[in-house]
Protein backbone atom coordinates (compact mmCIF):
# COMPACT_ATOMS: atom_id res chain seq x y z
CA UNK A 1 0.00 0.00 0.00
CA UNK A 2 1.10 3.32 -0.82
CA UNK A 3 1.40 5.96 1.89
CA UNK A 4 1.14 10.02 1.55
CA UNK A 5 2.90 11.74 4.77
CA UNK A 6 0.78 14.66 5.98
CA UNK A 7 1.30 17.94 7.51
CA UNK A 8 -1.72 19.12 9.20
CA UNK A 9 -1.52 23.08 9.62
CA UNK A 10 -4.53 24.15 11.95
CA UNK A 11 -4.95 21.88 14.22
CA UNK A 12 -8.49 22.80 15.79
CA UNK A 13 -11.95 20.67 15.22
CA UNK A 14 -11.79 20.05 11.36
CA UNK A 15 -7.80 18.94 11.64
CA UNK A 16 -8.57 16.60 14.45
CA UNK A 17 -11.76 14.89 12.09
CA UNK A 18 -9.13 14.41 9.45
CA UNK A 19 -6.85 13.03 11.98
CA UNK A 20 -9.61 10.88 13.16
CA UNK A 21 -10.43 9.38 9.63
CA UNK A 22 -6.57 8.64 9.04
CA UNK A 23 -6.33 6.53 12.16
CA UNK A 24 -9.70 4.79 10.91
CA UNK A 25 -8.33 4.27 7.71
CA UNK A 26 -8.29 0.07 7.98
CA UNK A 27 -12.33 0.53 7.58
CA UNK A 28 -11.54 1.34 3.92
CA UNK A 29 -10.21 -2.57 2.59
CA UNK A 30 -10.26 -1.64 -1.10
CA UNK A 31 -8.04 1.24 -0.57
CA UNK A 32 -4.44 0.86 -2.28
CA UNK A 33 -2.93 4.59 -0.84
CA UNK A 34 -3.07 5.61 3.21
CA UNK A 35 -2.31 9.20 4.83
CA UNK A 36 0.24 8.65 7.21
CA UNK A 37 0.10 12.14 9.68
CA UNK A 38 3.93 13.24 10.41
CA UNK A 39 4.03 17.14 11.32
CA UNK A 40 1.88 19.35 13.26
CA UNK A 41 1.68 23.39 12.65
CA UNK A 42 -0.64 25.05 15.09
CA UNK A 43 -0.02 28.12 17.10
CA UNK A 44 -1.78 26.57 20.03
CA UNK A 45 0.45 24.36 21.82
CA UNK A 46 -2.19 22.80 23.90
CA UNK A 47 -3.33 21.11 20.88
CA UNK A 48 -0.23 19.10 20.68
CA UNK A 49 -0.62 16.64 23.41
CA UNK A 50 -3.92 15.06 21.89
CA UNK A 51 -2.07 14.73 18.18
CA UNK A 52 1.07 13.21 20.11
CA UNK A 53 -0.58 10.81 21.96
CA UNK A 54 -2.66 9.40 19.64
CA UNK A 55 -0.33 9.71 16.71
CA UNK A 56 3.13 8.40 17.45
CA UNK A 57 4.11 8.88 13.46
CA UNK A 58 4.14 13.00 13.97
CA UNK A 59 7.24 13.44 14.38
CA UNK A 60 7.22 17.17 14.33
CA UNK A 61 5.45 19.80 15.92
CA UNK A 62 5.94 23.52 15.49
CA UNK A 63 3.60 26.91 15.40
CA UNK A 64 5.34 28.11 11.85
CA UNK A 65 3.94 26.71 9.10
CA UNK A 66 6.68 27.38 6.66
CA UNK A 67 9.11 24.78 9.20
CA UNK A 68 6.78 22.15 8.13
CA UNK A 69 6.86 23.08 4.65
CA UNK A 70 10.26 23.15 4.73
CA UNK A 71 10.05 19.09 5.74
CA UNK A 72 11.24 17.00 2.92
CA UNK A 73 9.49 14.15 4.45
CA UNK A 74 5.76 15.98 3.71
CA UNK A 75 4.45 15.03 0.04
CA UNK A 76 0.98 16.89 1.15
CA UNK A 77 -0.87 18.98 3.86
CA UNK A 78 -4.47 19.90 4.80
CA UNK A 79 -4.91 23.43 5.81
CA UNK A 80 -7.69 24.56 7.80
CA UNK A 81 -7.00 27.69 8.60
CA UNK A 82 -9.22 31.63 9.21
CA UNK A 83 -10.08 32.93 5.64
CA UNK A 84 -7.76 35.59 5.86
CA UNK A 85 -4.80 32.90 5.45
CA UNK A 86 -5.81 31.12 2.82
CA UNK A 87 -4.10 32.91 0.24
CA UNK A 88 -0.35 33.45 1.89
CA UNK A 89 -0.68 29.60 3.22
CA UNK A 90 -2.17 27.80 0.06
CA UNK A 91 -0.17 29.49 -2.36
CA UNK A 92 3.04 28.84 -0.31
CA UNK A 93 2.01 24.79 0.46
CA UNK A 94 1.64 24.76 -3.42
CA UNK A 95 4.75 26.48 -4.37
CA UNK A 96 6.48 23.93 -2.01
CA UNK A 97 5.34 21.32 -3.91
CA UNK A 98 3.12 19.75 -1.20
CA UNK A 99 -0.15 18.11 -2.87
CA UNK A 100 -3.30 20.25 -0.88
CA UNK A 101 -6.47 19.97 0.45
CA UNK A 102 -7.87 23.31 1.41
CA UNK A 103 -10.64 24.33 3.54
CA UNK A 104 -13.04 26.58 2.14
CA UNK A 105 -13.74 29.09 0.60
CA UNK A 106 -10.40 28.73 -0.89
CA UNK A 107 -9.60 32.41 -0.63
CA UNK A 108 -10.95 35.15 1.57
CA UNK A 109 -12.91 37.04 -1.50
CA UNK A 110 -12.06 36.40 -5.49
CA UNK A 111 -8.80 38.22 -5.88
CA UNK A 112 -7.50 35.82 -3.18
CA UNK A 113 -8.95 32.64 -5.09
CA UNK A 114 -7.55 33.94 -8.78
CA UNK A 115 -4.29 33.81 -6.87
CA UNK A 116 -4.24 30.73 -5.19
CA UNK A 117 -5.55 29.42 -8.78
CA UNK A 118 -2.50 30.95 -10.58
CA UNK A 119 -0.30 29.63 -8.47
CA UNK A 120 -2.02 25.96 -9.10
CA UNK A 121 -1.58 26.63 -12.75
CA UNK A 122 2.37 27.04 -12.29
CA UNK A 123 2.83 23.84 -10.61
CA UNK A 124 0.63 21.76 -12.38
CA UNK A 125 2.18 18.71 -10.24
CA UNK A 126 0.54 19.48 -7.30
CA UNK A 127 -2.33 18.05 -6.61
CA UNK A 128 -4.59 20.45 -5.45
CA UNK A 129 -8.57 19.91 -4.05
CA UNK A 130 -10.94 21.59 -1.57
CA UNK A 131 -13.15 20.30 1.26
CA UNK A 132 -16.74 19.16 1.07
CA UNK A 133 -18.40 16.23 2.33
CA UNK A 134 -22.35 16.42 1.53
CA UNK A 135 -22.11 14.28 -1.54
CA UNK A 136 -20.41 11.02 0.19
CA UNK A 137 -23.62 10.10 2.32
CA UNK A 138 -25.30 7.56 0.40
CA UNK A 139 -28.13 8.87 -0.16
CA UNK A 140 -26.87 11.71 -2.07
CA UNK A 141 -24.65 9.32 -4.00
CA UNK A 142 -28.05 7.73 -5.23
CA UNK A 143 -29.56 11.13 -5.83
CA UNK A 144 -26.07 12.15 -8.07
CA UNK A 145 -26.53 8.90 -10.06
CA UNK A 146 -29.44 10.06 -11.23
CA UNK A 147 -28.01 13.33 -12.71
CA UNK A 148 -25.03 11.22 -14.01
CA UNK A 149 -27.70 9.33 -16.19
CA UNK A 150 -30.01 12.13 -17.33
CA UNK A 151 -32.67 9.95 -15.36
CA UNK A 152 -34.69 13.28 -13.64
CA UNK A 153 -35.77 14.41 -17.30
CA UNK A 154 -35.46 18.45 -17.82
CA UNK A 155 -35.13 19.93 -14.66
CA UNK A 156 -37.62 21.89 -13.49
CA UNK A 157 -36.28 23.56 -10.27
CA UNK A 158 -33.21 23.01 -7.49
CA UNK A 159 -33.34 23.84 -3.86
CA UNK A 160 -30.46 23.75 -2.03
CA UNK A 161 -28.59 24.92 1.09
CA UNK A 162 -27.05 24.72 4.41
CA UNK A 163 -28.70 25.80 8.22
CA UNK A 164 -27.64 25.69 11.63
CA UNK A 165 -28.07 27.48 14.77
CA UNK A 166 -24.78 27.88 16.16
CA UNK A 167 -25.20 31.65 16.11
CA UNK A 168 -28.95 31.77 17.57
CA UNK A 169 -27.87 32.91 20.71
CA UNK A 170 -26.81 36.52 20.68
CA UNK A 171 -25.30 36.50 24.09
CA UNK A 172 -22.98 33.96 22.26
CA UNK A 173 -18.97 35.31 21.79
CA UNK A 174 -17.71 36.74 18.92
CA UNK A 175 -15.11 34.93 16.64
CA UNK A 176 -13.20 35.26 13.99
CA UNK A 177 -15.74 33.78 11.78
CA UNK A 178 -17.93 36.82 12.86
CA UNK A 179 -15.04 38.86 12.43
CA UNK A 180 -15.02 40.72 8.40
CA UNK A 181 -11.20 40.88 8.87
CA UNK A 182 -10.92 37.07 9.34
CA UNK A 183 -13.87 35.87 7.43
CA UNK A 184 -14.46 38.06 5.01
CA UNK A 185 -17.33 40.00 3.21
CA UNK A 186 -19.04 37.03 2.20
CA UNK A 187 -19.80 36.13 5.87
CA UNK A 188 -22.23 33.03 5.82
CA UNK A 189 -21.69 32.32 1.98
CA UNK A 190 -18.27 31.63 2.61
CA UNK A 191 -18.67 29.64 5.71
CA UNK A 192 -21.10 27.71 4.19
CA UNK A 193 -21.78 27.90 0.29
CA UNK A 194 -19.57 25.32 -1.22
CA UNK A 195 -22.04 22.59 0.94
CA UNK A 196 -24.75 23.66 -0.40
CA UNK A 197 -23.17 23.90 -4.14
CA UNK A 198 -21.15 21.16 -5.08
CA UNK A 199 -23.25 18.62 -6.68
CA UNK A 200 -24.90 21.22 -8.34
CA UNK A 201 -21.32 23.19 -9.97
CA UNK A 202 -20.42 18.88 -10.06
CA UNK A 203 -23.62 18.80 -12.57
CA UNK A 204 -22.75 21.68 -14.60
CA UNK A 205 -25.51 24.07 -13.29
CA UNK A 206 -23.55 27.07 -13.23
CA UNK A 207 -26.09 30.21 -12.57
CA UNK A 208 -26.07 32.89 -15.33
CA UNK A 209 -27.33 35.47 -12.91
CA UNK A 210 -28.12 35.90 -9.02
CA UNK A 211 -30.42 37.47 -7.30
CA UNK A 212 -29.50 37.46 -3.74
CA UNK A 213 -30.73 38.91 -0.13
CA UNK A 214 -28.01 38.53 2.55
CA UNK A 215 -29.50 39.37 6.37
CA UNK A 216 -27.12 40.66 9.32
CA UNK A 217 -29.72 40.08 12.09
CA UNK A 218 -27.07 39.96 15.40
CA UNK A 219 -25.36 43.03 14.70
CA UNK A 220 -23.49 43.17 18.10
CA UNK A 221 -21.48 40.24 19.74
CA UNK A 222 -19.73 40.22 23.30
CA UNK A 223 -16.10 39.27 23.09
CA UNK A 224 -13.75 38.43 25.64
CA UNK A 225 -14.21 40.94 28.21
CA UNK A 226 -18.02 40.58 28.02
CA UNK A 227 -17.63 44.01 26.22
CA UNK A 228 -20.50 44.34 23.01
CA UNK A 229 -18.51 44.71 19.75
CA UNK A 230 -19.68 45.17 16.51
CA UNK A 231 -20.37 41.63 14.19
CA UNK A 232 -20.14 42.90 10.35
CA UNK A 233 -20.08 39.57 8.84
CA UNK A 234 -23.68 38.22 7.42
CA UNK A 235 -25.44 35.77 8.86
CA UNK A 236 -28.23 34.58 6.79
CA UNK A 237 -28.20 34.59 2.65
CA UNK A 238 -31.05 33.89 0.36
CA UNK A 239 -30.14 33.56 -3.27
CA UNK A 240 -32.63 33.00 -6.08
CA UNK A 241 -30.41 32.01 -9.47
CA UNK A 242 -31.12 31.43 -13.21
CA UNK A 243 -29.15 28.23 -14.42
CA UNK A 244 -28.88 26.11 -17.45
CA UNK A 245 -28.89 22.79 -17.45
CA UNK A 246 -26.42 21.59 -19.97
CA UNK A 247 -28.00 18.12 -20.22
CA UNK A 248 -30.89 20.41 -22.28
CA UNK A 249 -29.83 23.13 -22.90
CA UNK A 250 -32.83 24.78 -20.69
CA UNK A 251 -32.74 27.21 -17.67
CA UNK A 252 -34.38 26.93 -14.50
CA UNK A 253 -34.50 28.40 -11.08
CA UNK A 254 -32.13 27.55 -8.60
CA UNK A 255 -32.45 28.42 -4.78
CA UNK A 256 -29.36 28.75 -2.52
CA UNK A 257 -30.25 29.13 1.43
CA UNK A 258 -27.75 29.29 3.79
CA UNK A 259 -28.24 30.31 7.27
CA UNK A 260 -26.29 30.30 10.26
CA UNK A 261 -29.16 31.53 12.23
CA UNK A 262 -31.94 29.08 11.39
CA UNK A 263 -34.44 28.51 14.73
CA UNK A 264 -34.59 24.56 15.09
CA UNK A 265 -31.79 23.61 12.87
CA UNK A 266 -28.67 21.95 13.87
CA UNK A 267 -26.89 21.26 10.88
CA UNK A 268 -28.71 20.39 7.91
CA UNK A 269 -27.98 19.86 4.83
CA UNK A 270 -30.69 19.61 2.04
CA UNK A 271 -31.18 19.32 -1.47
CA UNK A 272 -34.36 18.94 -3.78
CA UNK A 273 -34.38 18.44 -7.56
CA UNK A 274 -37.85 18.75 -9.54
CA UNK A 275 -37.42 16.99 -12.82
CA UNK A 276 -40.33 16.15 -15.28
CA UNK A 277 -39.66 12.08 -15.45
CA UNK A 278 -37.98 12.12 -11.25
CA UNK A 279 -38.11 14.12 -8.27
CA UNK A 280 -35.40 13.99 -5.66
CA UNK A 281 -35.19 15.21 -2.21
CA UNK A 282 -32.68 14.68 0.63
CA UNK A 283 -32.21 16.16 4.27
CA UNK A 284 -29.76 15.33 6.62
CA UNK A 285 -32.15 15.67 9.21
CA UNK A 286 -33.19 12.04 7.88
CA UNK A 287 -29.61 10.98 6.33
CA UNK A 288 -30.94 7.91 5.49
CA UNK A 289 -33.45 8.64 3.63
CA UNK A 290 -34.09 9.57 -0.28
CA UNK A 291 -37.30 10.56 -1.35
CA UNK A 292 -38.27 9.66 -5.23
CA UNK A 293 -40.87 10.71 -7.21
CA UNK A 294 -41.31 8.81 -10.48
CA UNK A 295 -43.65 10.38 -13.00
CA UNK A 296 -44.91 8.43 -15.61
CA UNK A 297 -48.60 9.99 -16.45
CA UNK A 298 -50.60 8.94 -13.20
CA UNK A 299 -50.48 9.35 -9.82
CA UNK A 300 -47.82 10.88 -8.22
CA UNK A 301 -46.47 9.16 -4.76
CA UNK A 302 -43.23 9.75 -3.22
CA UNK A 303 -41.24 6.89 -2.07
CA UNK A 304 -38.94 6.83 0.76
CA UNK A 305 -35.93 4.30 -0.16
CA UNK A 306 -34.22 4.14 2.69
CA UNK A 307 -30.37 4.10 2.29
CA UNK A 308 -27.55 2.21 4.59
CA UNK A 309 -23.95 2.02 4.58
CA UNK A 310 -23.89 1.98 1.00
CA UNK A 311 -20.36 3.91 0.03
CA UNK A 312 -18.60 5.22 -3.12
CA UNK A 313 -15.31 3.81 -1.21
CA UNK A 314 -16.05 0.09 0.27
CA UNK A 315 -16.14 -0.03 3.86
CA UNK A 316 -16.34 -2.80 6.49
CA UNK A 317 -18.97 -1.44 7.80
CA UNK A 318 -22.06 -3.58 7.07
CA UNK A 319 -24.36 -2.21 4.26
CA UNK A 320 -27.65 -2.26 6.95
CA UNK A 321 -26.07 0.28 9.58
CA UNK A 322 -26.65 4.02 9.56
CA UNK A 323 -24.17 6.39 8.02
CA UNK A 324 -22.95 9.39 9.88
CA UNK A 325 -20.79 12.96 9.82
CA UNK A 326 -17.49 11.26 10.59
CA UNK A 327 -18.45 8.44 8.13
CA UNK A 328 -18.48 11.70 4.94
CA UNK A 329 -15.23 12.69 6.54
CA UNK A 330 -13.86 9.52 5.63
CA UNK A 331 -15.35 9.04 2.74
CA UNK A 332 -14.14 12.26 1.42
CA UNK A 333 -10.02 11.96 2.33
CA UNK A 334 -10.54 8.32 0.27
CA UNK A 335 -12.14 10.48 -2.46
CA UNK A 336 -8.84 12.51 -2.18
CA UNK A 337 -6.17 9.81 -1.63
CA UNK A 338 -7.94 7.82 -4.12
CA UNK A 339 -7.89 10.84 -7.16
CA UNK A 340 -4.07 12.27 -6.02
CA UNK A 341 -3.27 8.37 -6.66
CA UNK A 342 -4.69 7.45 -9.39
CA UNK A 343 -5.08 10.69 -11.40
CA UNK A 344 -8.91 10.93 -11.82
CA UNK A 345 -11.82 10.42 -9.61
CA UNK A 346 -13.33 7.19 -8.66
CA UNK A 347 -16.71 8.34 -10.17
CA UNK A 348 -18.03 11.55 -10.90
CA UNK A 349 -19.48 12.41 -7.85
CA UNK A 350 -17.13 11.00 -5.73
CA UNK A 351 -14.71 13.42 -6.13
CA UNK A 352 -13.22 16.55 -3.90
CA UNK A 353 -14.14 20.05 -5.79
CA UNK A 354 -12.04 21.23 -7.55
CA UNK A 355 -9.66 24.56 -8.27
CA UNK A 356 -12.16 25.27 -11.19
CA UNK A 357 -15.27 24.70 -9.03
CA UNK A 358 -14.00 27.09 -6.19
CA UNK A 359 -13.64 29.54 -8.64
CA UNK A 360 -17.23 29.90 -9.90
CA UNK A 361 -18.75 29.44 -6.27
CA UNK A 362 -16.26 32.61 -5.64
CA UNK A 363 -17.82 34.15 -9.27
CA UNK A 364 -21.52 33.10 -7.71
CA UNK A 365 -20.63 34.99 -4.14
CA UNK A 366 -19.35 37.79 -5.36
CA UNK A 367 -22.40 38.62 -7.52
CA UNK A 368 -24.32 37.70 -4.67
CA UNK A 369 -22.84 40.90 -2.42
CA UNK A 370 -23.26 42.95 -5.42
CA UNK A 371 -26.86 41.66 -5.98
CA UNK A 372 -27.62 42.55 -2.79
CA UNK A 373 -25.79 46.04 -2.44
CA UNK A 374 -28.04 47.32 -5.58
CA UNK A 375 -31.10 45.31 -5.09
CA UNK A 376 -30.99 43.82 -8.44
CA UNK A 377 -30.22 41.16 -10.77
CA UNK A 378 -26.29 40.61 -11.60
CA UNK A 379 -25.01 38.68 -14.48
CA UNK A 380 -22.60 35.69 -13.72
CA UNK A 381 -19.78 35.26 -16.28
CA UNK A 382 -19.59 30.88 -16.19
CA UNK A 383 -15.60 31.33 -17.87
Amino acid sequence: MKTIRFGIIGGGLMGREFASAAARWAHLPDMDVRPEIVVLCDKVPALYPWYQQNFPTIAQVTDDYRALLANPRVEAVYVALPHHLHREVYCAAIAAGKHLMGEKPFGIDRAANDAILACARQHPDVFVRCSSESPFFPAMQRLCELIERNALGRIIEVNTGFLHSSDLDPSKPINWKRMIEFNGEYGVMGDLGMHALHVPLRAGWTPRNVRAILSDIVKQRPDATGRLVPCKTWDNASLFCETLDPATGEPFPMFIKLQRIAPGQKNHWFTEISGTKTSVRWSSVRADILEVLDYNGGEQAWTQIQTGHETAFKSITGGIFQFGFSDSILQMWAAFLFELAHGKPLKKFAGCVTPQETHLHHKIFTAALESHRTASVVKIDPN
